[in-house]
């Protein structure tokens, strides 16, 4: 089989599939439209174990209320759950959700999900003929093309978006200043070891947080940046900054917050400057 002809079958595969996925979603029977959904509240916190490990995040109990029987219905996150919880407080509301007459398959989120029509795999299909498309005027008009057909489309996306990305930097950089700012304690250190396929190990490391909000809320949370030799925090006094709105919104360091959302932007602005070289360059090839 030729380069031509794999690319046509790939294009042609993802396409059919793309189709499909769209055409489920149009008929309301995609698994994301089957989903029974709730917002259940975290009921208790399960104080971390020191030295334990942070597979299954915080572990907590939620109940909600089933809207088909109206009995409350309470769970735990043991297991495999969905969405790792890695912020905790009573009275937090969190996404459950659970394929029609299957209550007992519930997958949690750490925020209340909107109802869905499972677009994401049709549209990475469709994503895939796209590059299929690129790939196959690059074998076959020469590989100036496949510079135009990605860098082109890229930049157009990039510096759409950029305007978008500077004013996210603009309104968290107002939200890192209107935070609120408590005293905190690491109250657990927990310690994940892996082996990979060549015996070797790696350790990660995550210190978990306590702070009370000034309205009285304990928040329990991992806190994986901005702390000094995060393997002996423990029991060290640190200073929390919380947002008021959204408790899981907190940084122990608000300077280095800010400075990661100015290079955000500066890495947005390069990556609209490298795409657009890549697409001049294409074009001065042919």
């Amino acid at each position: 089989m030729s380069w031509e002809e794999f690319l046509v079958l790939w294009c042609g595969v993802w396409a059919v599939l793309a189709l499909a996925g769209y055409g489920m979603a149009l008929a309301g029977v995609t698994k994301a439209q089957r989903m029974v959904r709730y917002t259940g509240r975290i009921e208790q916190v399960r104080m971390p174990r020191h030295g334990g490990s942070r597979t299954g995040g915080i572990s907590v109990v939620i109940s909600y209320r089933d809207a088909t029987s109206g009995q409350e219905v309470t769970v735990t996150n043991d297991g495999e759950r969905g969405e790792v919880i890695t912020s905790a407080w009573e009275g937090r509301e969190i996404g459950v959700s659970h394929p029609r007459g299957r209550p007992h398959a519930y997958r949690l989120s750490s925020t209340p999900e909107e109802p869905s029509r499972g677009l994401g795999r049709p549209t990475f299909a469709l994503f895939l003929v796209c590059c299929g498309l690129v790939a196959l005027a690059a074998v076959g008009w020469g590989w100036p093309w496949a510079l135009i057909g990605l860098g082109g489309p890229l930049t157009v996306f990039a510096a759409v978006h950029l305007p978008g990305t500077v004013r996210a930097k603009n309104h968290r950089i107002e939200q890192l200043a209107a935070m609120d700012t408590v005293h905190g304690r690491i109250i657990a250190v927990l310690k994940d070891v892996t082996v990979d396929q060549d015996n070797g190990t790696s350790t990660t490391i995550t210190p978990v947080v306590s702070f009370t909000t000034h309205e009285g809320t304990v928040v329990t949370a991992h806190c994986t940046s901005n702390l000094p030799d995060p393997a002996g925090s423990y029991g060290r006094d640190v200073t929390v900054h919380y947002a008021p709105g959204d408790l899981a919104d907190f940084t122990l360091d608000r300077a280095a917050e800010r400075r990661g959302e100015k290079l955000d932007v500066v890495i947005n602005a390069l990556a609209v400057g490298v795409l657009l070289a890549t697409t001049v360059v294409g074009m001065a090839m042919l």
